[in-house]
């Protein structure tokens, strides 16, 4: 790899291939590098060839560099300015009226503690009009 290619510089580079994940940058004669579709501009991108085509000539910031494996990411996105974001209108709420709340005096609605409950299922599992025969 070259030597004067670091982390962060912005260099030149002419696009020598496009893939659906990205599109191949050289950046020399012996070095080219990869732009990640999400590093191609600021926004979404369906189709990398909606926005580059190759032999286009690009400015490119060099944000890795694995020696090991021979790789160099890239990324157009950085050597632009971010597009000015429009400020959001907040979305109307739907908002419904709160129901009415009840309090009755008799339990016979409503949640009602185990302990409560219990001695009423108690007499009713005892009563004969309810068993199943």
């Amino acid at each position: 790899m070259s030597e004067k290619i670091e982390v962060g510089s912005v260099v030149t580079g002419k696009v020598t291939g496009i893939q659906p994940y990205g599109a191949f940058v050289a950046l020399d004669e012996n070095t080219q590098g990869l732009v990640h579709i999400s590093e191609i501009t600021h926004g979404y991108v369906k189709d990398i060839n909606d926005h580059l085509k190759v032999g286009d000539e690009v400015n490119v910031k060099v944000l890795s560099i694995d020696e090991a494996a021979g790789k160099i990411g890239l990324s157009i996105r950085a050597t632009e300015e971010a597009p000015e974001q429009p400020a959001r209108a907040k979305k109307p709420r739907n908002k419904r009226p709160a129901a009415a709340v009840t309090h009755q005096d008799d339990n016979s609605q409503g949640f009602n503690t185990l302990k409560d409950k219990l001695q009423d299922w108690i007499d009713q599992s005892e009563r004969e009009d309810l068993l199943k025969k």
